[in-house]
């Protein structure tokens, strides 16, 4: 690629914790959890040879996608503080070799979710890669709406699960939304405190186009309305008890308060941070709810 040959001479060899940094861990990681709650969501048939091919299957594509996002984006991860130690900007992982090793690991996920799985959690995978790669990546480049877009992918993944089980109804439909949602006060936090960084890569995100910072705090707290909404709707659709509804309703008062907070200019700059780890906590805590009250009264 043009920009392989700015890329510094490895110190160092590579070695098999490059390649699992490579493929975003933290991520992918998340991807499987979010895949595996749509599928246990769903009260399927308990098998355990299943479970592990979706599991496998998720991983593989999710890592595979990470690795090729890096490759795209080396130029770029270059400019940031914050990624510039990353394997391929750093030389110690070349970019061909990412290339490779991202594009095999997601045949190999889509393989093992087709033939060991089923047809439809193949082709959300596959909508997954093509949203995340050909879509979500390009557009931060070229449009501050790029996270709205990107959120689209990474809201795929339960719906991976909740398609595995055989399922296609709205428990997953709301799922998606849930997740939807919950990205954007999560990485329009995540944006702000890190602006100065994706303004010196060029990256279009918006709050380099919005130094105030208004229209981000205010699309911020927009979308976590919407978010506790979204977490009403399982219960609303008759898959989720009242239980589950009045839990969810009190984390939501809880994301709600920080983004609150966030519109205010004095504070904003520590409530970025504070709203960013409130979301990571959020999200497992909703989901865990969600998927007890599933287990526990099995409406």
């Amino acid at each position: 690629m043009t920009h392989a040959e700015e890329i510094a001479a490895p110190a160092t060899r590579a070695t098999w914790q490059h390649y699992l940094e490579l493929t975003k861990p933290r991520l992918s990681f998340m991807s499987v959890i979010t895949a595996m709650v749509g599928y246990l969501a769903a009260l399927p048939f308990w098998d355990w040879v299943r479970t592990c091919y979706i599991m496998l299957g998720t991983a593989l594509c999710a890592g595979g996608v990470a690795a090729l996002n890096q490759w795209m984006e080396s130029d770029l991860d270059a400019k940031m503080k914050r990624t510039a130690d990353r394997p391929i900007p750093t030389g110690v992982i070349q970019p061909g070799s990412a290339f490779i090793v991202g594009w095999l690991m997601c045949i190999a996920g889509l393989a093992v979710l087709f033939r060991q799985v089923n047809g439809m959690s193949a082709f959300l995978a596959l909508a997954t890669i093509v949203a995340y790669l050909a879509i979500y990546t390009p557009a931060k480049r070229w449009s501050r709406w790029n996270t709205e877009i990107g959120a689209i992918s990474g809201a795929l993944p339960p719906m991976i699960g909740w398609a595995a089980a055989g399922r296609s109804n709205q428990l997953g439909w709301s799922l998606f939304a849930i997740l939807y949602c919950w990205q954007m006060p999560h990485f329009f936090a995540l944006c702000w405190t890190y602006r100065k960084d994706y303004a010196a890569a060029g990256m279009r995100m918006i709050s380099v186009t919005d130094p105030s910072g208004r229209r981000v705090s205010r699309r911020a707290f927009i979308w976590c309305v919407l978010l506790v909404a979204a977490s009403a709707l399982p219960t609303l659709f008759g898959y989720c008890s009242w239980y589950y509804f009045a839990a969810a309703a009190l984390l939501g008062l809880w994301i709600l308060q920080s983004a609150i907070t966030f519109l205010n200019p004095a504070k904003r700059e520590t409530e970025a941070r504070r709203l960013f780890l409130i979301s990571i906590a959020y999200l497992p805590l909703l989901l865990t709810l969600l998927l007890a009250d599933r287990l526990y009264f099995r409406l």
